[in-house]
């Protein structure tokens, strides 16, 4: 009886542990390797998304920014790259593309401005479009397409032109989506520092391997 009632004491707490124990994107060690830029700027957090629930994944996203992603008077405004690290093998294709990020968007503009939007900024819905195209580098498929929505940071319209990479790291079957965005069309010089980032990417982070 006594080791029925202490087993059952052991379950509680591990259950309760496990609803306790937060993501942390700031002590997270990543199991792949996505390099982070000298002046670059890093946030994680967990999947699914908070402000974008409709997106029915889990996982990880890691984002990379550019020096000058929020200077709107910076070349490389709007332009970053993030990571979804997924568990499993969800079905990707251009049609779902186009639906997360339409949901991941609209959220994002909510949550950055609240009820602070008039009347015609609430009018400017997001809209997306992308399309298959060749694949690159070591990619199961590669897309590409635009997100046009509202500017929630500097209360306009903004068209940002958009690469999609998906690839499988089959050891710890997960699958990675990797966003890249810039409102610079993609022979802008933007898009060589993205691109470099994927060309870096990796399935496997030795040093995480290490500790």
């Amino acid at each position: 009886m006594k080791s029925l009632i202490f087993l059952l004491f052991c379950l509680i707490s591990l259950n309760t542990y496990s609803q306790s124990a937060k993501f942390d994107g700031h002590t997270w060690t990543p199991p792949y390797r996505l390099p982070i830029p000298d002046k670059w700027t890093i946030e994680r957090f967990e999947i699914p998304i908070s402000f974008a629930p409709k997106i029915a994944y889990k996982g990880v996203e890691d984002i990379r920014f550019t020096p000058g992603w929020s200077k709107a008077e910076s070349e490389e405004y709007w332009t970053y790259a993030f990571l979804w690290y997924l568990e499993g093998n969800p079905e990707i294709n251009s049609g779902t593309i186009s639906t997360n990020l339409n949901a991941y968007y609209t959220g994002l503009i909510e949550v950055n401005t609240g009820n602070s939007r008039t009347e015609a900024e609430k009018n400017m819905t997001v809209t997306t479009t992308f399309k298959k195209t060749t694949s690159e580098l070591s990619d199961l498929a590669t897309y590409t397409g635009t997100v046009v929505m509202m500017d929630y940071m500097q209360r306009k319209p903004i068209t940002l032109y958009s690469k999609v990479h998906i690839r499988k790291c089959a050891a710890n079957n997960k699958t990675v989506v990797f966003h890249e965005l810039s409102p610079k069309p993609f022979s802008h010089k933007n898009w060589k520092l993205l691109d470099q980032l994927w060309i870096d990417f990796s399935c496997e982070n030795k040093k995480a391997s290490i500790q």
